[in-house]
């Protein structure tokens, strides 16, 4: 078995940055990964698992082992009139697997189009846009546990899945390693339009189906968010705000524009684009990073940052916002030192 010395992961995180890993190793099936688990490098040294990066801010090389899947392709597990069962390998990338569902006529995750990284990663974070979200869609993780090795299934209601959350990301965290994830999806049109105006621009492109639902998504996250291959980005940095009904009353009264989306008869969203931008952050450049021009919620690298600039960046854009709504903002990136 064979562990990569002083590896570059300049490949492995969408802010492209230059940064390196003492060991890395690539495992294509469950006992590959098992056989790795065992190995003494990993064993002695911290443990990183990442898939593409995409939700990734490296403060500095990483002093430890870095492992990725290479666990992919799409098995059909179970057919009905209805519905289908797959089960997707955690290395496989989202948007290709949206890509192929829409092609077989399998509705359920062509709101999450173009969203960035690989299926295991997409377990974890409980993904979402537009409406819909992972775990709308998901009936079993299936993971190896790092300490033992053993192999431990996780049905939808044990990965306590909330807005941007899980238990891998919370009690379990740094605990299993995602090798599958079984999901089933419609055969019949079962579209989510409730987002706001999608299915207006939906209509734009036609009837309403698959293809035009994922190619609408698609045309509006490419006209807000920028092509990390050209600008590198991790997508959304900051969790949009959940605040009690209290707090949010309070604010309209200030801020009587302030866009927001119900969640509860306690507590209602706020999109952080909107905090950050109203505090004049938007199209901001410091150095050799900014906040992208046409979306606040984006933090940029404009080439050459280190990923402590990125960081510094986000400690003042936070505290920007907490003095002016006296709301704090949870970064949905996670950093990595």
């Amino acid at each position: 078995m064979h562990f990569d010395q002083n590896h570059s992961l300049l490949n492995y995180n969408t802010f492209g940055l230059d940064v390196k890993t003492k060991y890395f190793f690539e495992f294509d099936s469950e006992e590959n990964l098992i056989e790795a688990l065992q190995h003494n490098d990993v064993k002695e040294n911290l443990l990183l698992v990442i898939g593409q990066g995409s939700n990734l801010l490296f403060l500095n090389d990483f002093n430890g082992v870095v492992l990725h899947s290479a666990i992919r392709g799409i098995k059909l597990i179970e057919e009905t009139e209805d519905a289908v069962l797959i089960e997707v390998g955690s290395g496989v990338i989202w948007d290709d697997l949206v890509a192929y569902c829409v092609q077989q006529r399998w509705s359920g995750i062509e709101n999450l189009s173009l969203i960035p990284g690989e299926t295991g990663a997409a377990a974890i974070q409980n993904i979402g846009a537009y409406g819909v979200e992972f775990k709308d869609v998901v009936q079993k993780v299936k993971t190896i546990q790092i300490a033992d090795g053993q192999s431990c299934d996780f049905y939808l209601k044990a990965c306590h899945y909330a807005y941007r959350e899980s238990i891998f990301k919370k009690e379990l965290k740094g605990q299993y390693i995602v090798t599958s994830v079984l999901l089933r999806l419609s055969k019949k049109p079962l579209f989510n339009l409730s987002y706001n105006h999608l299915e207006n621009e939906v209509l734009k492109n036609g009837e309403i189906n698959l293809e035009n639902i994922r190619k609408t998504i698609i045309q509006i996250r490419e006209s807000k968010l920028p092509d990390p291959k050209v600008l590198g980005n991790a997508g959304s940095f900051f969790m949009n705000p959940v605040v009690s009904r209290e707090i949010f009353e309070s604010l309209q009264l200030h801020f009587p524009a302030m866009p927001h989306y119900y969640v509860s008869q306690q507590e209602e969203k706020i999109p952080a684009g909107w905090l950050i931008e109203q505090c004049g952050w938007k199209g901001r450049t410091i150095g050799n990073v900014g906040v992208h021009a046409k979306q606040a919620l984006v933090l940029v690298n404009y080439g050459g940052a280190k990923g402590k600039e990125i960081a510094e960046l986000a400690v003042m854009i936070q505290q920007s916002v907490a003095n002016k709504f006296g709301i704090n903002l949870i970064p949905e990136v996670n950093f990595i030192s």
